[in-house]
């Protein structure tokens, strides 16, 4: 090997050595997201895993086309628990419960809460549902699958619309949402987020 062809790879290596090295931060400064596995293929690209400690993209990809395939998904959970009267508009009040949730999932499961939620997404994602059509005067109803995106939005909303419904005086939110988390991430028909993706499925078979 030629001194030029040496002197060239030392350069290259000083200039690599010297570029800044962001470090991966945590979720909620707890939780690191590069373990989390995802198993339905399927679902992969629709999953943002990307780590941040505060999850808020300030909305900048709110006018782009599939736009919420680049949101973090813990970003997309959050803005999902503001739907209720209770909740709508306070994110950092959504943000508290989700974070107050994932450290009691974490107490119980002893495993990272990101994975839980994840695997209750992929447990309660319906893969068919029923859609409306018209041919001339008479109306068809047909099964058809669902995409990958919509099946995260239908289960994020199905999960905390559960969780809401759950809470009352006898329970908190966030153990609500906890529980919600957990028995569907084991497939657990008691879960509402499992229940309505069976209910949606059977229907959608049925009008096949």
């Amino acid at each position: 090997m030629s001194e030029e062809n040496i002197t060239e790879k030392e350069e290259e290596n000083k200039e690599s050595s010297n570029e800044m090295v962001l470090p991966v931060l945590p979720l909620f400064g707890k939780w690191d997201m590069s373990e989390v596995v995802v198993e339905d293929p399927s679902l992969v690209k629709a999953l943002n895993l990307d780590s941040f400690r505060v999850p808020h993209t300030g909305g900048r990809h709110a006018n782009k086309l599939l736009g919420k395939a680049n949101l973090p998904i813990l970003e997309r959970f959050i803005n999902n628990m503001m739907r209720s009267e209770k909740y709508t508009g306070k994110k950092v009040q959504a943000y508290n419960v989700v974070n107050k949730a994932f450290d009691i999932i974490y107490e119980k499961k002893k495993e990272n809460p990101v994975q839980i939620l994840v695997r209750a997404l992929e447990n309660a994602s319906p893969r068919a549902e029923v859609v409306s059509l018209r041919y001339g005067g008479i109306r068809v109803y047909s099964g058809v699958d669902v995409s990958p995106t919509r099946r995260i939005d239908v289960t994020l909303r199905h999960i905390c619309q559960g969780a809401i419904e759950k809470a009352g005086k006898a329970r908190s939110i966030e153990k609500a949402l906890a529980k919600e988390l957990m028995i569907a991430s084991e497939g657990n028909a008691e879960s509402f987020a499992v229940s309505k993706k069976e209910e949606k499925e059977r229907q959608a078979e049925a009008a096949h």
